[in-house]
């Protein structure tokens, strides 16, 4: 008598959908987008899941990042049918990827559960360095404002205003598919530690290019540089040609993305990107 009975790698049952918390290291990575002939997390990762699956896999993530930006807490799932327990993959993973890629958790989540399209916000944050004396060890997560001084409370109060939602197409980058440039802003917030400062927006998404142009142009307001009337008139009414400068990519880290169902303990994504501390 024949055993018509599939196996569980065959049978279609035992797909299931894994959940990924990621931390990266922006700095030798073209962004996580897949590209042609580039370095990218979402190809390395994607390598990695179908080199022990024996297939190619899609791995999809909650936002895209840019070349050079960092990564606290990524979200991204991939389907997998096979023996291994979502829970397991993390560490299969890392076993398999570069130093500066690590997989935080995995978890299994339902079928219908989506990183992009399930997460209700996005969390950046911007890391700013205003002592006049440069330090290695600082370089790769920060940009270095030491020219002149920058008054955060200046950009708390430049911020502020931007909660709610807003058509922030002054902030928005050329080259991106989106159709329209409006933005859901939950919080911004500025504060300073020591000679750190930290700029943390968290909106339900975020524009192509919207955060390191935003920190541009706040940097200019907490210099003096911009009254903040004038920061306000160009979100306002959209005047892009005045946003001319991006703030460099290696201070932009993606800390963290919401969900209403999450598998995951807040310990493994809440806040994972330590805050820079330099004591005198």
């Amino acid at each position: 008598m024949t055993d018509n009975r599939k196996s569980p790698i065959e049978n279609p049952q035992s797909i299931q959908r894994v959940a990924l918390v990621i931390q990266y290291l922006g700095t030798n990575f073209h962004g996580w987008q897949r590209q042609p002939n580039q370095r990218t997390v979402q190809e390395e990762i994607e390598t990695a899941i179908s080199t022990v699956l024996g297939r190619p896999v899609t791995l999809h993530a909650a936002g895209r990042t840019d070349a050079g930006v960092h990564a606290a807490a990524q979200v991204a799932h991939f389907d997998a049918r096979g023996p291994i327990p979502a829970h397991r993959w993390a560490s299969v993973l890392n076993s398999r990827l570069a130093k500066d890629i690590l997989i935080r958790a995995s978890a299994k989540v339902e079928p219908t559960w989506h990183a992009r399209f399930s997460a209700s916000w996005r969390r950046y944050r911007y890391t700013l360095y205003t002592d006049p004396t440069p330090n290695l060890f600082v370089r790769p997560f920060a940009w270095h404002c030491y020219h002149t001084p920058v008054d955060e409370s200046l950009i708390q109060t430049a911020l502020t205003p931007l909660i709610g939602r807003h058509h922030l197409a002054a902030f928005h980058r050329a080259g991106s598919a989106r159709p329209h440039s409006w933005v859901d802003v939950q919080a911004a917030e500025c504060q300073r530690s020591g000679p750190f400062i930290y700029i943390e927006v968290q909106a339900s998404g975020f524009l192509y290019g919207m955060m390191r142009l935003l920190v541009g142009l706040l940097v200019q307001v907490g210099r003096g540089e911009r009254p903040i009337d004038n920061f306000t008139d160009i979100w306002v009414n959209e005047r892009r040609e005045m946003v001319k400068y991006a703030a460099p990519a290696q201070g932009l880290c993606l800390l963290r993305v919401g969900y209403c169902e999450f598998p995951f303990p807040a310990d493994v994504w809440y806040d994972t990107q330590p805050k820079l501390v330099i004591s005198h």
